[in-house]
């Protein structure tokens, strides 16, 4: 049977004209195109509701679910309820990573009858306490914890501290299959179960159960549970429109109600933080003052800069600003072995397999054959040099690029002659100075960048890996608060092993007091890659700001937004987005005093114009 939005039958329009008996009559003309409809044909379109436009064209009620049209949905009551809650205690199940809808019902109750009924059932388990005592059995524990609960509350209630409510808790699930219904409501009730809270399904009351979270305030299964007015205000859903930490940096304001959104990164589980937006939303200068409110804070700041933007800010704060080129007096070589102190990791082992993959970005994919050899070329190279897998001989020079070029080429095989041809760009072309020099490099000043503004396209993943491992390097060897910037991390992405390496150097970085904030425009570079999904997932700080119409489902689909947030990031402002820590958000405005604007602006014009001002003073 074919049910309507409310559960009605769809009863099918009838005639109600009565005929007329035919009787002869002269001979017509034919109906025209323009003629009135027929009597039925106006009963049929004054009959048609609302709800029968609205309505699914199928209903179908099972025991355990509902299937409307091609969704499935089941409701879930609460029957049970941890003793003790704090605020925000419905957080997890608010912000589970699923569409719910949910539905909280809230009935106040008179004070009277509650400390009548209070008092019958004091006496009720005092009785059963004092039967216990007298046969010489222990009492439930259950028993005279709920007593000291119902005391506790008649002495409030009396008081007039508390009032007394009655509280429902629904849940209905929408899946695009049976089984998919069933995996998620196993793991809210598995969510539920941790929280101390005992969900069950609405068996064979699945219609009245649906309905109950249906946006029209009809309770049809009542299944309460009493609570004081402390109790019921941490059930407030929305908790997540504060986020303002007595600790930590200013981000910026919140747009729901102009609060300060202040948070230290390094007291989540991880430090990490991922900026996604279009050009020009103000990624980069959101950044920019996270970086300088953060050296308020003895945190040393490392960038990876492709475009040359945070120069101004760099030489404010007397940094050390380091240009690759092949001109360029700033070396290193990814040969070069640092190891960690009071480490027992492989270091060799590590160092092979960080040179086997900037090899494959540098030359691209090599087969099975090719890469045997150039594994057997790279140990000749340190082997020459005296280095093998003993420690002791890890501080000895390291072999450059153009000693593994001269391993290749005195090698037999015809293959070594192929990965030579295929190698010796980067070390006699017009790469030549970039890879094959020993490393001078050093990042001990407050901020460290390595702009790469000088550096040709193809180059510059090249580098940017180069720069990744030196980092790490030197992040293993020194223990300290700091915070690494990757800009413009689509370049990275667009290998697998670079973007492996970036994965990896996320999910490793807390142990080493490190945050890496990783920066982009191209969003599908992220959300089509398993290693961008990993980064996403290891960065418990997430700004969105301004996004492209074109990347607006994909993102609402991995961050789980509602239809206002895509609305909010398609319309936003510069500076103005979302942001996430942990697992609450908020929309935030970036803002900024006006001698940090002046450091942090990217602005042609801006830009232009100080430089003018500054020429004038001159």
């Amino acid at each position: 049977m074919a049910f309507n939005l409310f559960g009605q039958p769809s009863a099918p329009a009838q005639n109600t004209t009565s005929p007329t008996p035919a009787t002869p009559s002269a001979p017509q003309n034919p109906p025209t195109p323009t003629s009135t409809p027929s009597p039925s044909a106006k009963h049929l379109a004054v009959n048609t509701s609302v709800q029968d436009i609205i309505a699914p064209s199928a209903i179908d009620i099972d025991f355990s679910n509902i299937k409307i049209d091609d969704v499935y949905i089941r409701t879930l009551f609460v029957t049970g309820y941890p003793r003790y809650v704090s605020a925000n205690w419905l957080a997890p199940l608010v912000n589970f990573n699923h569409s719910l809808d949910i539905a909280m019902y809230i009935y106040p109750s008179d004070s009277k009858d509650t400390l009548d009924q209070l008092r019958r059932r004091i006496a009720e388990m005092e009785a059963e306490i004092n039967t216990d005592i007298e046969r010489g059995r222990i009492p439930q524990a259950a028993t005279e914890a709920a007593l000291e609960d119902a005391k506790s509350l008649q002495e409030q209630l009396v008081k007039g501290a508390e009032r007394f409510f009655q509280y429902s808790l629904y849940i209905s699930i929408s899946a695009e299959s049976i089984k998919e219904l069933n995996t998620i409501s196993a793991q809210i009730q598995s969510m539920l179960a941790s929280l101390l809270i005992i969900g069950k399904t609405a068996t064979l009351t699945m219609e009245d159960a649906f309905k109950t979270t249906l946006p029209y305030c009809k309770d049809r299964l009542m299944i309460t549970r009493n609570m004081d007015t402390t109790a019921l205000s941490t059930t407030f859903p929305f908790t997540s429109s504060e986020l303002s930490d007595n600790q930590g940096i200013l981000y910026g304001v919140n747009a729901h109600n102009d609060s300060l959104v202040i948070f230290d990164r390094y007291s989540l589980e991880n430090a990490n933080m991922l900026v996604l937006a279009t050009s020009g939303a103000g990624k980069s200068y959101g950044v920019k003052l996270e970086i300088l409110r953060s050296l308020m804070f003895d945190t040393q700041i490392i960038i990876l800069d492709p475009e040359n933007e945070y120069e101004m800010i760099t030489k404010a704060v007397g940094g050390n600003y380091i240009s690759f080129a092949a001109t360029s007096p700033h070396k290193i070589n990814p040969f070069q072995i640092a190891k960690p102190q009071e480490s027992s990791e492989d270091e060799m082992g590590y160092k092979y397999l960080f040179l086997m993959s900037l090899l494959k970005i540098m030359m691209g994919e090599m087969a099975p054959m090719e890469e045997a050899t150039m594994n057997r070329a790279l140990v000749l190279a340190y082997r020459q040099k005296g280095i093998t897998d003993d420690p002791t001989t890890h501080t000895l020079e390291a072999p450059r690029m153009e000693d593994l070029y001269r391993a290749l080429i005195g090698m037999e095989e015809q293959t070594s002659k192929v990965l030579a041809a295929r190698l010796e760009r980067f070390v006699m072309g017009s790469t030549k100075g970039i890879f094959d020099q020993q490393s001078n490099v050093n990042i001990d000043a407050p901020v460290t960048v390595f702009t790469l503004r000088d550096l040709a396209d193809e180059i510059r993943p090249i580098v940017m890996f180069m720069i990744l491992d030196f980092v790490w390097t030197q992040v293993r060897k020194d223990l300290r608060k700091r915070m690494l910037i990757v800009d413009e991390a689509w370049y990275l992405m667009r290998y697998e092993d670079s973007a492996k390496i970036l994965q990896g150097f996320v999910k490793r970085a807390r142990k080493y007091y490190l945050g890496v904030t990783v920066i982009s425009q191209n969003v599908d570079d992220f959300l089509s890659s398993p290693y961008g999904k990993a980064i996403i997932t290891n960065s418990a700080l997430k700004l969105l700001l301004k996004q492209s119409s074109a990347a607006i489902n994909q993102i609402s689909e991995v961050f789980f937004l509602s239809q206002g947030e895509r609305q909010h990031l398609l319309a936003a402002n510069v500076g103005e987005g979302i942001f996430f820590a942990g697992q609450n958000h908020v929309a935030i405005k970036i803002i900024s005093s006006p001698d940090e604007h002046a450091l942090a602006t990217s602005k042609p014009s801006e830009i232009l114009e100080k430089r003018q001002q500054s020429l004038a003073t001159k």
